[in-house]
């Protein structure tokens, strides 16, 4: 296998003095929660260099309708990268395993056919109750995916500027 060299300084330099566009999803059942990783994400993100007026968040019902944003949304071509956060509990009325793979494939799906980056905390957690340690850890927890998704989006908005450059030298 051959590893390119991680050159990351001067793509991201790019990629943080440029006018990316990015767009965040949040379904808004339990949005006390969800917000944080908006929050989180939008604040490492506008701290690495991007302009957060750039970064636009559209709200949603629920995780179901996060698949339909983020196709419509990459579907306009304004957007760089969509990042979608939800939150999918067990309320014992469906089965929110069917519900988180359906969410996360459809978005799998949207990145691939568009070729526009998503980036998920759509969260599943194996035990969740409307309690006040539940929601207290959950707050906590989603600003910490948020900040996680940040990096991520550094990460992969430099390799796609990476891909860009290395298609544009090659034509």
């Amino acid at each position: 296998m051959i590893h390119q060299k991680n050159n990351t300084s001067g793509v991201l330099s790019q990629v943080k003095s440029s006018s990316l566009k990015i767009a965040i999803i949040q379904a808004n059942w339990h949005i006390d929660i969800v917000s944080q990783a908006s929050r989180s994400f939008t604040e490492d993100l506008v701290q690495a260099g991007l302009i957060e007026d750039n970064i636009v968040t559209y709200d949603v019902p629920g995780s179901l309708e996060i698949p339909l944003m983020a196709q419509k949304l990459a579907g306009t071509g304004e957007y760089d990268l969509i990042m979608a956060t939800g939150l999918i509990v067990d309320g014992g009325i469906y089965r929110h395993d069917f519900v988180a793979g359906t969410v996360l494939e459809a978005m799998m799906r949207v990145q691939l056919d568009t070729g526009i980056p998503v980036l998920s905390v759509v969260l599943t957690p194996h035990n969740f109750q409307e309690v006040p340690a539940h929601m207290d850890f959950f707050r906590d927890h989603f600003v910490i995916k948020g900040q996680e998704a940040a990096a991520a989006a550094l990460q992969t908005l430099g390799n796609m500027a990476q891909f860009s450059e290395n298609q544009r030298l090659a034509s």
